[in-house]
C-alpha cells in the first residue's frame, strides 16, 4: 500500500466532498450507506459523483468502476486503488 496515495486521500475529505455532491448532510454519508438505493441518487446524479471524483483526484474511472461506486468505503477503495497505479 502505498503511502502517498494513502496521505493524498483522507476520508473524512471525501465524505464531505461525496455529500455535497449528492446534496445531503455529511452524517447520512456512512461507510456503507448506499448513496442509490439508501439516498435516492438518480443515474445522472451517481455520474456526477463520479465526475467529481475524477477531477478532484485526477483519477479515471472505466464503465464497470463507475457502476461500483455506490457508498463511502467502494470511492474511497477505488480511488486509492487508482491513485496507487500511478504511483
Amino acid at each position: 500500500m502505498s503511502i502517498d496515495a494513502r496521505a493524498r486521500l483522507d476520508r473524512e475529505e471525501l465524505r464531505t466532498l461525496l455529500a455535497e455532491t449528492i446534496d445531503t448532510d455529511t452524517s447520512e454519508v456512512g461507510d456503507d450507506t448506499d448513496f442509490v438505493e439508501e439516498l435516492g441518487v438518480d443515474s445522472l446524479m451517481a455520474l456526477e459523483v463520479v465526475v467529481v471524483l475524477e477531477r478532484a483526484y485526477g483519477v479515471k474511472f472505466g464503465e464497470q468502476e463507475m457502476r461500483s461506486v455506490r457508498t463511502l468505503r467502494s470511492a474511497y477503495d477505488e480511488v486509492l486503488r487508482k491513485l496507487e497505479e500511478r504511483s
